[in-house]
């Protein structure tokens, strides 16, 4: 490993003095770039500390901020595989804006903890006190920390830094990369759903064991898949039967495209793609009969991607609102032949689980 110290200086009234610590290992630049910005002005010294990460690479609102922590403290694995053994790339749900946070295998703290960490839970409702404190005590020390509701509404967000002056954390969230975000550090205590707060990543005690998880991940996206309601509403319902009432619920006259229906396209549009490739990295490492199922289920899981992208015009962000019957019209036949690809995927995993993993 090699370590550089860069001194920075940046023209301003006020002297500044800027180090950035860039930490390389033996495949290129990635780890960690961290930079200390501190300011004398009036006798006041004013600092704001940050750490540079890796960007979003898929709309997740779990589990894409807990592998960008992952990554920032050393470990190597990819998106699609955090994406994988997590269960996020195979849900699939709609009726409720809840649902990508709710229909889930695991909950941040718990996947932290899956993957060998030891973790530490500040609540919102003490954003004055402790919980603050704690996230910037862990970017003193180098580690991001996940926050609830940091800078988008109601996720986990990735806070990797903050400003002492402008009381502002520094971070992103599911809207990708590009500039990062600054909101009020205090911001968590506004969300309108529950006051999870901050979680602190502590000491690696354990190694995950992959196969395991591997293995697991599948089995849960069956169950998930393969999950019976007796109930009606939509917002109920997950898996197989509820994406089958997705679609049928713009067969009929008056769907309305709510915030739900754009906010669980865009979520699950985006991390079924990291299940193709993950799907992929596990037939080419196990090979053989598994080899065979698992490479179907990618691609049956790449045309129900490609069916969702094809859906984005009429159910997306950016497409009309309410009740419109020509995008319903439209809509239906796109929604279903998704849901039958989806199925297919799920047929074919079950298949490798009987022949290799059971």
């Amino acid at each position: 490993m090699r370590v550089w110290l860069t001194p920075l200086l940046l023209p301003c009234s006020t002297v500044y003095r800027c180090f950035s610590l860039i930490i390389t290992t033996y495949e290129g630049v990635y780890s960690l770039s961290y930079i200390i910005c501190a300011a004398v002005c009036g006798g006041m010294e004013l600092k704001m500390k940050q750490i540079n990460i890796d960007s979003y690479r898929y709309y997740d609102p779990i589990f894409e901020g807990v592998r960008v922590i992952l990554n920032a403290i050393g470990e190597k694995y990819t998106p699609e595989y955090i994406s994988g053994i997590s269960g996020s790339a195979f849900k699939i749900a709609a009726g409720c804006p809840s649902r990508p946070t709710c229909v889930k295998d695991f909950w941040a703290n718990d996947f932290f903890k899956y993957m060998g960490y030891e973790i530490k839970e500040y609540p919102g409702s003490d954003v004055n006190g402790d919980m603050i404190t704690a996230v910037k005590e862990s970017i003193d020390n180098g580690k991001p920390a996940l926050v609830w509701h940091a800078f988008r509404e109601e996720e986990w967000d990735v806070v990797c830094g903050y400003d002492e002056e402008a009381k502002q954390f520094i971070g992103w969230g599911t809207y990708g990369g590009g500039e990062y975000k600054r909101e009020p550090w205090d911001r968590a205590k506004t969300s309108n759903v529950y006051a999870f707060g901050a979680i602190i990543v502590g000491e690696k005690t354990s190694a995950l064991n992959e196969r395991e998880a591997e293995i697991n991940s599948l089995k849960k996206a069956v169950e998930h898949a393969r999950k019976e309601s007796g109930e009606e509403e939509l917002a109920a319902l997950e898996g197989i039967q509820g994406y089958k009432k997705w679609a049928e619920m713009y067969s009929k006259p008056g769907a309305d495209r709510s915030v739900a229906c754009a906010y669980c396209h865009e979520t699950y549009s985006s991390v079924r793609k990291a299940a193709v490739i993950y799907l992929n990295e596990l037939a080419a490492k196990y090979g053989g009969d598994a080899a065979v199922h698992l490479k179907a289920a990618a691609s049956c899981f790449d045309k129900e991607a490609g069916e969702l992208g094809k859906a984005s015009p009429y159910i997306s962000w950016s497409s009309p609102w309410g009740v419109d019957e020509e995008r319903s019209k439209n809509l239906a036949p796109i929604l279903k032949a998704a849901s039958e690809q989806y199925e297919k995927g799920i047929e074919s995993i079950e298949k490798a689980l009987a022949i290799c993993f059971l």
